[in-house]
Formats: structure tokens, sequence, C-alpha cells
């Protein structure tokens, strides 16, 4: 059964969550505050995070960013704030989804299952030199030390990677990575495409290669 962690300072939101996880067969436990959610994500393996973004003690970006230090576990942010600039910034700081509020439990449950659901990777693994690809283990090693990536870095590179040297556009990144129903603007793709360059170095950056009026490929 998975777990889910779900934090809210708003008791009534944590009980709707509650409520609609368990009718989808989803164990629930919650925190109330950001600094009681790192606590407990350093505690327990999750199969997944719905984090609150405005919280009392420690916002849920900032508890975000401590989790990342530790663990990949799927995070998704509810925020009633709809800015371009808040959804980037939890991207960068290493969410998988933003749902803003008000929201329907409905589609945050089709959302968590679409994530879960990316994540089970067939097991087989990818060399180039001294960088390894672990599909399975979800890792990426250059000469022989772990990368720290995000897990849409993660699933942006395995995506491009598995189909080496196959062209996608931003909009099929779009769609593949984050999920149809994702409603971000294809400036996602760049962001992340910049952060997964800068996590991989200079030696292997260039290997991430932009395709001029449509998107990405990985030729390794």
């Amino acid at each position: 059964m998975a777990k889910f962690l779900i934090v809210d300072d708003e008791e009534g939101i944590r009980q709707i969550i509650k409520e609609y996880c368990e009718f989808e067969g989803y164990e629930t436990e919650f925190a109330a505050d950001g600094t009681d959610a790192v606590k407990k994500a350093r505690e327990t393996d999750y199969d997944m995070i719905i984090m609150d973004a405005m919280m009392p003690k420690l916002d849920g970006f900032s508890a975000v960013k401590e989790i990342r230090k530790t663990k990949q576990t799927p995070i998704i942010m509810l925020s009633a704030r709809v800015e371009e600039y808040d959804k980037l910034h939890g991207f960068e700081m290493g969410i998988d989804d933003y749902v803003t509020k008000p929201f329907s439990p409905k589609e945050l449950m089709a959302r968590a299952a679409a994530i879960m659901r990316r994540g089970a990777i067939s097991e087989d693994k990818m060399v180039s030199g001294d960088l390894s690809i672990d599909f399975s283990g979800r890792a990426v090693c250059i000469a022989g030390k772990r990368i720290p990536l995000t897990p849409k870095e993660c699933d942006l590179l395995f995506l491009l990677a598995r189909y080496n040297g196959k062209a996608f556009s931003r909009q099929e990144l779009l769609d593949k990575v984050w999920g149809f129903d994702y409603f971000g603007d294809e400036r996602t793709v760049d962001t992340h495409i910049k952060m997964l360059r800068k996590s991989l170095g200079d030696e292997f950056r260039d290997k991430i290669v932009t395709v001029r009026g449509m998107g990405y490929k990985v030729v390794l």
C-alpha cells in the first residue's frame, strides 16, 4: 500500500485529501507545518508528499529544499499563488507537480497516480564513457560519483537517453514528463534543461543538444 504524507496547516484540507487518498487505497500521515514535514520525510520513506506552499514555521518551498537534501520522494505542491515565478521556483526546488488552490481532489489523485506510474521504470542501465545511467535505481553517476538530480531532471534525462539521438519538441517533453494534464508553459522545459546541464557539469552538459526551433535531444 502506497503511503502519502499530507502537509497543510489547514485541518479541513488535510481531511479532504485524506478521504480521497484512502478511497484510492493509499495510507496517509499528516504534518501541519514545514518543519514537521521535513522531520517525518527524513524518518519515513513515503511514496508521495502533498505539500502546501504557505505554512507557519517553515514554508513549503523551504521544506522541499530540505527534503531534497536526503530524499527524492515525489512531491506535489499546493498553492493559492498562480504566478509563473512561484511555479518555476517550485520546480527548481525539486517538486514534481504544482496544483493551484482551490483544487479538485479527484484531479489531485489523478496527478499523484500519474507521477507514481512514471516512476515505475524497467530495470536497465546505460553507460557512455564516465557517465552511467541506472534507470531502475534512478541514479546518474559520473566517474563513479552519484550526481544529485531532482525528480524532473531524472525524468527528462531518462526519457531523452532512452531515445538516444531522437529529438523531442518542448510540448512532447511536457506531455511525456509532466503529463497531458499539465497546464504549464513550455519555458518550464527550458528551465529544467538548464538545471540538468548544470548538474551534469562541463564534461557532459553538451550531450543535451538543443534542436533549434523544436526542442532537445541527447547524443551519447
